[in-house]
């Protein structure tokens, strides 16, 4: 079966996500995590690709990237392939580390580029292993430093001090974002639509004129959510839906 293109970001913000085969633990001490770190640093610089948030867990790892040059592809399969290696041979195993192809959702707007940058960061505490500010393999405290290999400009832009930041981040709050375990149904959708689109139901976007219902349309579609799932939930016919 072919592979489907993915989608470009127009801001160039992405949230990726990469998964253990089979749940395979990625890190087994502390050597590991600084190395795949190491990794993230050479291959951005690399490939001029920014990394604004990182949280490695023991079999996933979420980033914050931004990609204005389309490079996301080649530092992903840098960072997996050199990972891999290092890993298998340590170890001593053979085949795939990583499930299928990363996994990644657009960020197009400043709202959700600080939701995703919370989800991000607070996954420890929302896996109940540690506190978001006491775990060490997250990007938490490289923000606002002299030093840092991160793409921290949007950030700096949108908190302005480190007090602000921390303020946000630690506020303990339910959201929704790409993940493995995420069940892509209906009641899924309708949530993102309500939290993301602020729209109610979807059936309402029938009433809309055609230039702004197209619009909406599309970014149903830049989130994940299937063609046969908008039919269901705003009645519109598929053949718009495509064209949209």
């Amino acid at each position: 079966m072919a592979r489907t293109a993915r989608l470009k970001s127009e801001s160039g913000y992405q949230h990726i996500i990469i998964r253990g085969i089979g749940k395979q633990i990625l890190f087994e001490e502390d050597m590991d995590y600084k190395y795949f770190i190491s990794l993230m640093r050479k291959y951005s610089e690399e490939t001029k690709l920014g990394i604004c948030a990182y949280c490695l867990m023991d079999n996933h790892v979420h980033l914050l990237v931004h990609d204005t040059d389309n490079k996301t592809s080649l530092f992903m399969k840098k960072l997996e392939v050199s990972y891999a290696g290092y890993y298998n041979h340590k170890y001593e195993r053979t085949g795939y580390l990583f499930q299928d192809r990363y996994r990644n959702e657009l960020v197009e707007d400043d709202v959700y580029f600080m939701t995703v940058l919370r989800y991000i960061l607070q996954n420890p505490e929302k896996a109940r292993l540690y506190k978001t500010e006491n775990y060490r393999w997250s990007s938490f405290y490289s923000y606002f430093a002299e030093k840092t290999f991160l793409d921290d400009e949007l950030i700096r832009d949108l908190f302005k001090n480190i007090e602000r930041f921390k303020e946000y981040i630690l506020t303990d709050i339910t959201e929704e974002c790409l993940d493995y375990d995420n069940k892509k149904d209906d009641e899924w959708a309708k949530r993102l639509i309500k939290q993301r689109l602020g729209i109610e139901s979807g059936t309402i976007i029938q009433t809309y004129n055609r230039a702004n219902r197209d619009e909406i349309l599309r970014k149903m579609k830049k989130l994940g959510i299937s063609i046969r799932q908008i039919e269901r939930l705003t009645g519109l016919n598929r053949g718009i839906i495509q064209r949209a």
